[in-house]
C-alpha cells in the first residue's frame, strides 16, 4: 500500500504560483501539471518515487479547509527514513517550508518593498525535491536564459535520471549523475564549464566528500563553504540552491539579474542597481532575504487569480 497523507494548507495558499513553478517544462518529463494535480518524479536512495498530489481541495472553501491529498508511489518499499525522506520533498514543492508571516510584519511597511508585499499576500518559496536537485538546477540555471536552461535540465534528467513504473522521469540523484562523463553532457549543449561543475559537485556528493545533510555543528555556513570551494560554484549558485533546496530564509541574491531588474523601477533609477549595491539593499532586510527577493520576482510577473 502507498503511503498517503494530507498536507493543511494556509487560507491564503498561491495555488498558481505552485502550479506555475512545477510545469516550467512544458513536455512534461518529470513534472505533471494540471489544475487539480501536481505529479512528480523523484529518486530516494535509487528507488523510483512518484509524488502524486491531488490538489482538488485546495482552493480554500472555508477557513482552516485548504487540503492537499498527497500519494507516494514507490516502485519498491521505501523504509521509515526514506517515507521521511518523501514527506520532506512534498513540503519542499508545495511551498510550505518558509512561513511568510515573519517577513510581512518585518517589511510590511517599509518604504522600498511594503507596497511589494502587501500587494502579494500568502507569496511563499516553493523549492525543488531535494538539495541536489536545486544545487544541479542552479548550476545548470547559470548565465543562461530561463528556456534553454529547461532544455538543458529535460536532457540531464533523461541522461542520468531513471523512469517510474508510470513513466515519468526522475529526478537524478548524485551516484546517478556522478556515472556520466563530460563528452555525455557537451554532446548535448552542455558548455564544457557546466559540465566538469555538475560532475564535481555530483562525485563529491556521492563519494560522501560532500555532506548536504545538515546536523548539529555543520550548518549553512558550513555547507556554504564547502560548496563554494568547488570549481565552477559561486554566491550565486550557493545562495539560489540555499533557497531552493534548504528554504533557507536569508539568502542573498543579489547577484541575480531579475532581483536587481525588479529594484530598479523601486529606486526610480534609469539603469539597474549594481551587485555591491543590490546586496547592500537587501541586507536591510536580513534574516529574511529570501522573502525579499521572493517579492521582488514577483513583482515581474503579474500574479494569476487562483
Amino acid at each position: 500500500m502507498s503511503p498517503r497523507l494530507t498536507l493543511a494548507l494556509p487560507d491564503d495558499y498561491r495555488l498558481q504560483d505552485v502550479l506555475a513553478f512545477h510545469r516550467r517544462d512544458t513536455e512534461s518529463v518529470a513534472e505533471q501539471v494540471d489544475e487539480a494535480r501536481l505529479r512528480k518524479g523523484i529518486l530516494i536512495d535509487g528507488v523510483p518515487v512518484l509524488l502524486d498530489v491531488d490538489l482538488a481541495r485546495a482552493r480554500r472553501q472555508a477557513p482552516g479547509t485548504a487540503r492537499a491529498d498527497c500519494a507516494v508511489l514507490a516502485d519498491a518499499a521505501l523504509t521509515a527514513p526514506q517515507r521521511q525522506r518523501a514527506h520532506e520533498a512534498l513540503l519542499n514543492i508545495l511551498g510550505l517550508r518558509i512561513d511568510p508571516q515573519p517577513f510581512i510584519d518585518f517589511a510590511g511597511d517599509d518604504a522600498l518593498l511594503g507596497a511589494l508585499v502587501r500587494a502579494q499576500p500568502g507569496l511563499r518559496v516553493v523549492q525543488s525535491a531535494s538539495v541536489f536537485e536545486a544545487l544541479t538546477w542552479a548550476v545548470i540555471g547559470q548565465q543562461i536564459n530561463l528556456s534553454f536552461a529547461i532544455a538543458l535540465r529535460r536532457t540531464f534528467i533523461q541522461q542520468a535520471g531513471r523512469q517510474h513504473g508510470s513513466g515519468l522521469w526522475c529526478y537524478p540523484e548524485a551516484a546517478d549523475v556522478a556515472a556520466l562523463d563530460a563528452e555525455q553532457l557537451t554532446s548535448r549543449k552542455f558548455s564544457r564549464a557546466k559540465a566538469e561543475t555538475l560532475l564535481l559537485l555530483a562525485r563529491r556528493v556521492a563519494e560522501g566528500a560532500l555532506t548536504l545533510d545538515l546536523s548539529p555543528g555543520y550548518g549553512i555556513a558550513e555547507v556554504s563553504a564547502a560548496l563554494l570551494a568547488l570549481k565552477g560554484i559561486g554566491p550565486w549558485t550557493v545562495n539560489y540552491g540555499l533557497l531552493r533546496g534548504y528554504g533557507y530564509a536569508d539568502c542573498s541574491l543579489h547577484g541575480d539579474v531579475a532581483v536587481r531588474a525588479a529594484l530598479q523601477p523601486l529606486l526610480g533609477e534609469d539603469s539597474k542597481p549594481d551587485m555591491a549595491r543590490t546586496e547592500q539593499i537587501l541586507a536591510r532586510y536580513a534574516p529574511h532575504r529570501t522573502m525579499a527577493s521572493a517579492h521582488l520576482w514577483a513583482s515581474l510577473h503579474p500574479r494569476a487569480d487562483d
